[in-house]
């Protein structure tokens, strides 16, 4: 199935939608959609062929009552039923998955631990594709961890449905090896007075883009979309977003805080927001700010926002990218912390905010100390932590 207006798109909800990637232009690096990304380190992703020798599996621990995880062939017709591909690498990950991974939390389900599921890759030689679907039920409240540890060349989608009255946090982490490569689409479909509580987490990997949508079905929807990244010498991190506010009084809110240390550290954050004519009362906001702590990094920081309508509750967009404040150091240095420590505490103090709307305890703790060990140029204990008696399913 293919959309496209047969004019060209005046805003990004008229771009071209298909699950078929032969639909899609070959890309060159000038689309606006595409001009901050080395399309050369995305390897075979940027081809044409869906097949794929890559592998990546998924393992998890033992599973709360009310939550199951199932495979389920691509044919199911919950595949594809919240993500239309909206550019080549997505259109081809959905070609190339072979079925998709579903987890399914029941109907009024309080769940009150998390759910943690690792991505594994298992070499970054040969493509990896790979599909989930995750669904929360009516009155629903999860909190679901997502892990990406060890090597993969890896292009996934990503089907979130939260439900009427359903609240889900969803902590998505990647901490790949230095050779991995991800291009991953991710969607968040929800309900009537559903709301969705996002932490995204990118530390590891040669190059990392990561592409988040979300859409509203009725009235009184929430998105939280909150962004943690720090990139070292020679890594490329992307992350996009696309809010689309097409229903009248729906809020959501988009803060990302990045950090950057080395040669040619380069991030990239682009948070699109649309504001529909019918999408009265509507509340929206983001934010993106980035930490320069060494010379020879780049970060690229783009907020747009749409409006259709002026009955709106509210909308506005900031950003802003400075160097380490040497004040803040030499306050702390003058009351006897040493350098490198008043380093930590100031970077620390950046990210705490971020790091707090984890609920999970021990994943604050481990990520703040792998945010630390970046400071010192140590090696975290964080990456390709096991799952304790995991279960495994297939790539």
């Amino acid at each position: 199935m293919t959309t496209q207006a047969s004019a060209p798109p005046s805003t990004k909800s008229q771009a071209l939608r298909s699950y078929d990637v032969a639909d899609f232009p070959a890309l060159t690096g000038l689309e606006e959609e595409w001009r901050f990304t080395p399309l050369k380190r995305l390897r075979g992703l940027v081809g044409a062929d869906p097949s794929g020798t890559g592998t990546v599996r998924h393992a998890y621990g033992a599973l709360p009552a009310g939550v199951t995880v199932t495979r389920i062939g691509s044919d199911d017709a919950r595949v594809g039923s919240v993500l239309t591909p909206v550019d080549r690498v997505s259109a081809l990950a959905y070609g190339g998955a072979d079925g998709a991974l579903l987890v399914s939390v029941d109907r009024e389900a309080v769940v009150d631990e998390p759910v943690t599921l690792q991505v594994v890759g298992e070499g970054a030689d040969g493509l990896a594709f790979a599909h989930t679907v995750v669904e929360v039920g009516r009155f629903a409240e999860v909190t679901l961890v997502v892990e990406h540890v060890g090597s993969a060349t890896l292009a996934d989608n990503v089907e979130v449905t939260v439900a009427d009255g359903a609240k889900l946090t969803l902590v998505t982490v990647a901490d790949w090896a230095d050779d991995a490569v991800q291009a991953q689409h991710l969607k968040v479909r929800l309900g009537r007075d559903a709301s969705v509580s996002h932490v995204q987490v990118t530390l590891g990997g040669d190059l990392v883009r990561q592409y988040t949508t979300v859409e509203y079905t009725d009235r009184g929807g929430e998105a939280e979309l909150y962004g943690l990244y720090f990139a070292d010498s020679g890594q490329h991190l992307e992350h996009r977003q696309l809010v689309d506010h097409t229903v009248p009084d729906c809020r959501s809110h988009v803060g990302y805080r990045g950090a950057l240390q080395g040669e040619q550290a380069h991030t990239v954050w682009v948070g699109d927001v649309l504001i529909r004519a019918e999408a009265t009362g509507t509340e929206t906001y983001e934010i993106n700010r980035n930490l320069l702590l060494t010379d020879g990094g780049r970060a690229d920081s783009v907020p747009n926002l749409e409006i259709e309508t002026g009955e709106i509750a509210g909308a506005g967009h900031a950003s802003a990218t400075g160097r380490f404040d040497d004040e803040q150091l030499f306050y702390l240095m003058a009351r006897g912390i040493p350098e490198a420590e008043a380093r930590r505490l100031v970077v620390r103090g950046f990210f705490a905010e971020l790091l707090n709307k984890i609920p999970v305890e021990s994943l604050r703790e481990r990520l703040g100390a792998a945010v630390e060990d970046r400071l010192t140029g140590g090696t975290s204990e964080f990456a390709g932590r096991p799952v304790a008696d995991a279960a495994e399913v297939g790539a």
